[in-house]
């Protein structure tokens, strides 16, 4: 069984020898420079220029990555407050160390969770994917390993995100966030390599947490931290605790703030939001919809019961993890918390799950945006891969000049090669992915 004195540690990756690991260094503690050192970074500044769901705005404001991953934070950091007041209270829990940094934890993983999401959400992901599976680059995979081929015949945000966070990339002699070892375990969702993603019928494994290049680096932190591992190759462990909550809180705000865009961009009504968000209301849901309706203006109503929501959501999961907790801390919980809520909640999330990809993701201009990102992303590794494949010509020489020094491959393996062209590609915003490829496909000219 997992145990709280080891899952939460301060110590840093890349830094575990400093012995400067006091819990609180001035203003900050280090679970708190771990938050900071995220929001200030340029992957997370980028995260603005990344859609969420909706195309990005002109005269209405919806969500992009950014704000969507500021609001899981905020959402994750209560979660994570409620669970260490709970530990805080138990005989064999409440002399751990860290207890009341939980909350700062959850929330820098929920901040990071998106970071590794390329250009265009999941179509970017499938472009990507695409490209290797029925594009040019399938005359690659003799040189690559199952695992490596693996990696990008299913390119995975997820893993993405713990390559950035993790990676040292070229110029550096250490990578720019050094996280703590707890905050990047409870960032990884599905802690097993990609030969064995994808395998729903495991929490753990529905998708894969990271790359042939960080598996090792994964390995190293699960055995830091005392995170339940499998014996058998290929490598797979339970979840960090934490994560359950992150994963938790990026749900909460999935099913609800995408139903408040719809609502602003007019797909949905305030009579079938308000219908639809009631069975998350809890007990006091006459009283709460009856205050809304004396709210004059339609977006304010709508924001209004979005809170009232997101907080019976944030109570109830909570519930949920501690009521599982047995369960959660020797591996043998196989559940999301969202699925595991009392009714009226869960079938209304199912509910609202159901009207979602009927009409939100198959709205018009969701539809166009996927299309966009299969063109976009498509386009530029039907460019640079083989820029930096074979690079013999003169056109390719000028290619590879486009590549940021920073993404130099650190070696010449033919998957290194290749995952220096996806570090660069996947990082891209939306906007300047479009203006390259625009550029470079020579439908518009530079400068122009």
């Amino acid at each position: 069984m997992m145990n709280w004195h080891k899952l939460l540690s301060a110590e840093r990756l890349g830094k575990e020898n400093d012995t400067n690991l006091s819990n609180y260094d001035y203003a900050r503690s280090q679970f708190q420079r771990d938050y900071d050192r995220i929001i200030f970074s340029s992957p997370f500044r980028r995260l603005q220029n990344k859609t969420q769901v909706f195309p990005l705005p002109g005269s209405v404001f919806v969500h992009n990555r950014l704000t969507h991953s500021l609001e899981v934070a905020s959402v994750g950091r209560s979660l994570g407050t409620i669970l260490a007041n709970y530990l805080k209270k138990q005989e064999d829990t409440k002399t751990c160390l860290f207890l009341e940094e939980i909350g700062n934890i959850v929330s820098s993983a929920c901040l990071a969770h998106d970071l590794g999401n390329p250009s265009f959400g999941h179509s970017g992901e499938k472009a990507i994917s695409r490209y290797f599976t029925d594009g040019d680059g399938k005359q690659y995979k003799n040189l690559m390993s199952e695992h490596e081929w693996c990696d990008l015949t299913n390119f995975e945000g997820n893993a993405n995100a713990f390559r950035i966070l993790t990676n040292i990339f070229h110029g550096k002699q250490e990578s720019q966030f050094a996280l703590t070892y707890s905050t990047l375990a409870a960032l990884v969702k599905y802690p097993c390599e990609s030969v064995v993603g994808h395998k729903k019928d495991k929490v753990y494994t529905k998708k894969y947490g990271f790359f042939a290049s960080e598996t090792d680096t994964y390995r190293k932190i699960a055995a830091k931290l005392g995170i339940i591992q499998f014996q058998s190759a290929p490598f797979i462990c339970y979840r960090h605790p934490l994560t359950f909550l992150v994963e938790a809180a990026d749900d909460i705000c999935y099913y609800i703030i995408d139903l408040e865009d719809s609502h602003r961009l007019g797909i949905f009504s305030d009579t079938e939001v308000s219908n639809l968000m009631l069975g998350l209301l809890g007990n006091d849901s006459q009283s709460i919809l009856h205050r809304a309706n004396e709210i004059f203006d339609s977006n304010d109503k709508i924001s209004f019961l979005r809170a009232k929501c997101i907080n019976s959501l944030i109570n109830e999961c909570s519930s949920a993890f501690i009521s599982n907790l047995p369960e959660i801390m020797n591996g043998e919980f196989n559940n999301s918390l969202a699925n595991c809520l009392p009714e009226p909640f869960k079938s209304t999330l199912h509910k609202i799950d159901v009207v979602s990809k009927d009409k939100i993701y198959n709205f018009r201009s969701v539809i166009e945006k996927e299309i966009t990102g299969y063109k976009v992303m498509s386009g530029l590794l039907e460019e640079f891969v083989p820029a930096v494949m074979d690079g013999s010509s003169h056109y390719h020489s000028k290619l590879q000049k486009l590549i940021p020094l920073q993404f130099k491959p650190t070696d010449e393996t033919p998957y290194r090669k290749i995952q220096s062209v996806l570090d660069f590609v996947s990082g891209m915003t939306d906007l300047y992915a479009v203006e390259l490829f625009r550029k470079i496909k020579g439908i518009s000219f530079p400068g122009v």
